[in-house]
């Protein structure tokens, strides 16, 4: 048991202190705490605090790291290997918790701190995106709150905290949203207008089942009209406000389509009226060698084309559906064709059929008809037999 020692200083007035072991550091050597008290009572309280918590393994030492430096530390290790928009996905989730407890030391950061930050992101927490002091989303709340805990378990596995505050916090209730898909007969009726589109090719491409950044990522050097074939190699996407290059999102991500003769013709065409364009514009023309470019060979902006295919589909007179579903409307379309889901994973890049079927298909009232079908026949083969 370490002994609390007495000192009297030149003023006559006595203080009392203790050095007491902590466990041992990573190198190995005895950590040792150091204590000095007015009151001998106090250093009484205090070493038999530290000796309980150091013989349980929860004892933490004193920092002033504040939870925005841990949080910074974080991020460098874990997203250091992500996609340049992932990591600023992560970042972003963190932006209510540095506006609310990022000056806050680490160790004082308790549940209360965690639920009180919850509650405010729920009822006023939006700065972008909508308006200014609303509420953001379940979904955004949870992802943020997941992230926090996943940041301070790291905390206690450092040592820097004895209990994580976020663990016991229940997060907000959330019901994903929906995803709507187009029946075959709508997409006829979109591509019908679309095809006549300067981007028609896009278009289709868009409905072939490749992301928005895959398909503004493409350059002609990923064509092969030859052999009917595009190469999906990299996208172009949005990291914050900034139009970046990223690799393949998943390990399957890179990949070779075949194309059919429709889309062959619309890239040939495209093609030819970007050379034309380029001899109209001269020197004032950007050989940027993209397929998703304007009329004076600029790479178009990824909200721009977002844009533009709902005002397609608006001249199209069909549902408005998201520009992200409409790869969900290519992989459903697929399945009901009968396409094995091993083929519709492979085509879409996706590290596995599960998840493509988890995520990507989806059934529409009118496909609930064939359920009705089946179950017809069935029970009229059993009546007649």
């Amino acid at each position: 048991m370490p002994k609390i020692r007495s000192h009297t200083l030149p003023s006559g007035r006595k203080r009392y202190s203790f050095r007491v072991d902590t466990g041992r550091g990573l190198d190995g050597k005895r950590i040792q705490e150091h204590r000095t008290f007015d009151r001998r009572s106090d250093a009484v309280a205090e070493l038999a605090r530290i000796m309980t918590e150091a013989g349980r393994g929860l004892y933490v030492r004193p920092s002033q790291e504040t939870l925005g430096d841990h949080l910074d530390g974080w991020l460098e290790g874990v997203t250091r290997d992500l996609r340049a928009s992932t990591k600023r996905n992560y970042e972003d989730a963190f932006l209510p918790v540095r506006d609310r407890l990022g000056g806050r030391r680490l160790q004082s950061i308790s549940k209360a701190d965690v639920e009180g930050l919850i509650s405010w992101m729920l009822t006023a927490g939006r700065r972008r995106g909508g308006k200014a002091g609303s509420g953001l989303s379940a979904r955004s709340v949870r992802l943020t709150l997941g992230r926090l805990t996943a940041a301070l378990e790291s905390a206690v596995e450092e040592g820097k905290l004895a209990r994580n505050p976020a663990r016991y916090v229940k997060p907000p209730k959330h019901a994903p949203r929906e995803q709507e898909t187009w029946s075959a007969s709508e997409v006829r009726q979109f591509l019908g207008v679309a095809d006549a589109d300067r981007l028609a090719a896009c278009w289709r491409l868009s409905l072939y089942g490749l992301r928005r950044g895959e398909v503004l990522g493409l350059r002609w050097a990923d064509v092969d009209l030859k052999a009917a074939t595009i190469t999906v190699r990299r996208a172009r996407v949005l990291v914050g406000y900034e139009v970046v290059m990223a690799g393949p999102k998943s390990r399957n991500g890179e990949r070779t389509l075949p194309l059919d003769e429709v889309l062959v013709s619309l890239l040939r065409a495209l093609r030819k009226r970007q050379r034309g364009e380029r001899v109209a514009a001269g020197p004032a023309y950007e050989a940027s060698g993209y397929l998703a470019a304007d009329e004076l060979g600029i790479p178009v902006h990824p909200e721009w084309y977002t844009d533009e295919f709902h005002r397609v589909a608006s001249r199209a007179a069909v549902r408005r559906i998201r520009l992200h579903e409409s790869r969900h409307t290519t992989c459903s379309l697929m399945e009901k064709a009968g396409v094995p889901v091993s083929i519709i994973a492979a085509w879409a890049g996706h590290y596995s059929g599960a998840f493509t079927m988890a995520t990507y298909v989806h059934a529409n009232p009118d496909d609930l008809a064939a359920g009705r079908d089946a179950l017809t026949a069935i029970y009229r083969a059993e009546g007649s037999s």
